[in-house]
């Protein structure tokens, strides 16, 4: 986790922005007045966490039969029979372990293995740099016609490649829409492009939830379990009230909220409409909304002001001053325990323990990385069978999940990991007091909804509107509708193509 905190760290600039590029469109978790399903979760009962809720899809998991492992035939339009299948991406967090575990080799050495050329007919490109600097060196290397079959993209800036000639259409690997069945809709979503052509598929659901100092909440708030937390913080208007309450109670000691970032990163998953529609930019009761609780929020000491990736962010967690943090997927295998003070040498820390997991005012993902292939493979039953491994075949998608270990984008085998509660990782399960956290996730995982939602400026506009919120209504003395005119000022400079009404 070291290694991917210092990666993310690199992303300071694109903080704002979020690598979650769109809203998530759930109608239950997009306004302050309506609930957030509670959790039906409890830390001692994993198989009742995973018992549907009301703010899921409206459409079942799909049954086993639904789904197909067969592939069909590689069109004879794709390059095949090449000695060298590339792979490139920004770090070596994924890569090494996905090829692993499609060549059946050890998680152990592969990384140094692949890093000294030692995989026989495998090359893995490391940029070796933060995933917002990976799409010039992408460039690079389709400009210069250097040897590339796949390569990973950010949801920040996926649809830069999904939507160009630059990515292979799946179906032409033999991929159809059965293979591809037990995704989180969500992940299937970012992967196609403005006419529905799937070109890009992940292994991970990057889903979100709300993690809390649960000796605070006991002390301030009153509850004793995550089921408890869930009806006190289940929509955005109980979660302001909530932060309200502890600040008053703590004397303006305690945040409920970790940064106005992180606070974003969930919020901005209840848009049900798209942020460009008909080339104009849509500004909705939503962004006012999300505004005024913000300002709420800011004023009583409620959210944190501190930075994401900071020093400051995670030890407000060791020393109090925040009790929860929104937090994704990604980050409970190490930023949840740098935030705890663990010491993996003692196993202890100044937090460590005290912590549980709920899923929050929102049903949000954070983070992701989708797989394309490029139109100039030369390695097309390498590219399948790759990605036929990572996103496709359920037995290697379990297996993974527990060797990674990994929050793999299969609902079914989720359900199944879920249910079975298995310990992904024991000192994380410890941290949280022996919860089966992610159950919590897997819940948000399946309500998020982004049909109709995305569209290829979100990025810009999303950093856009929390850069003015912050500097206009929080930080100055701003009313709303001079944020709405600073924000519609930051968007039309960024992105000048737009339509404006006179």
């Amino acid at each position: 986790m070291n290694n991917l905190k210092k990666t993310l760290a690199l992303m300071a600039t694109l903080v704002m922005a979020a690598t979650a590029f769109v809203g998530c469109g759930d109608e239950k978790t997009s306004s302050a007045s309506e609930s957030k399903t509670e959790s039906s979760a409890d830390e001692s009962s994993a198989a009742e966490e995973t018992t549907a809720g009301e703010g899921e899809e409206t459409t079942d998991a799909p049954a086993a039969s639904a789904k197909s492992e067969e592939v069909g035939a590689i069109d004879a339009s794709v390059g095949t029979g090449d000695s060298t299948f590339t792979v490139a991406a920004w770090d070596a967090n994924d890569v090494p372990y996905l090829i692993a575990q499609w060549k059946g080799l050890s998680f152990d050495t592969i990384a140094d293995d692949l890093a000294n050329d030692k995989v026989e007919g495998v090359k893995f490109i490391n940029f070796g740099c933060g995933g917002g600097d990976a799409p010039e060196k992408i460039d690079q290397l389709l400009a210069g016609g250097d040897d590339l079959d796949v390569y990973f993209c950010e949801a920040d800036w996926a649809l830069k490649y999904i939507g160009s000639d630059n990515t292979l259409d799946l179906a032409k690997l033999g991929f159809t829409d059965a293979n591809f069945a037990d995704l989180y809709s969500y992940t299937d979503e970012i992967g196609k492009d403005s006419n529905g052509v799937r070109k890009g598929a992940s292994w991970q659901a990057a889903a979100g939830g709300f993690m809390y100092r649960s000796d605070l909440a006991e002390q301030y708030l009153g509850v004793k379990s995550p089921a408890e937390m869930q009806a006190k913080i289940g929509n955005w208007s109980d979660f302001v009230a909530a932060a309200q309450t502890i600040s008053e109670a703590s004397g303006s000691s305690v945040a409920l909220a970790d940064t106005l970032g992180g606070m974003w990163q969930a919020y901005a998953c209840g848009r049900t409409t798209p942020w460009v529609k008909d080339n104009k930019l849509q500004i909705d009761d939503f962004c006012e909304e999300f505004a005024n609780n913000a300002k709420a929020l800011w004023d009583c000491g409620g959210v944190t002001k501190n930075t994401q990736w900071s020093d400051a962010w995670t030890a407000a967690g060791v020393n109090g001053s925040c009790m929860g943090y929104f937090v994704s997927t990604w980050g409970f295998g190490g930023f949840a325990l740098d935030a705890s003070g663990y010491n993996k040498d003692t196993k202890t820390g100044e937090t460590y323990g005290k912590w549980a997991v709920c899923q929050g005012p929102a049903s949000y993902y954070w983070g992701g990385t989708w797989i394309v292939v490029n139109s100039a493979t030369n390695n097309g039953e390498e590219a399948q069978q790759f990605i036929k491994t990572a996103t496709v075949d359920s037995a290697a998608m379990k297996d993974y999940a527990q060797k990674k270990p990994e929050y793999v984008n299969n609902k079914v085998v989720m359900e199944e990991l879920v249910g079975s509660n298995v310990v992904m990782n024991q000192a994380v399960t410890d941290n949280f007091g022996g919860q089966n956290y992610f159950a919590e996730l897997h819940e948000n995982a399946k309500s998020i909804n982004f049909n109709g939602l995305i569209t290829q400026y979100d990025a810009t506009v999303k950093t856009d509107f929390i850069d003015a919120v912050q500097k206009t209504m929080l930080e100055g003395s701003g009313s709303w509708d001079d944020t709405k005119e600073a924000f519609k000022d930051k968007v039309a400079n960024d992105i000048p193509d737009l339509d404006w009404d006179e």
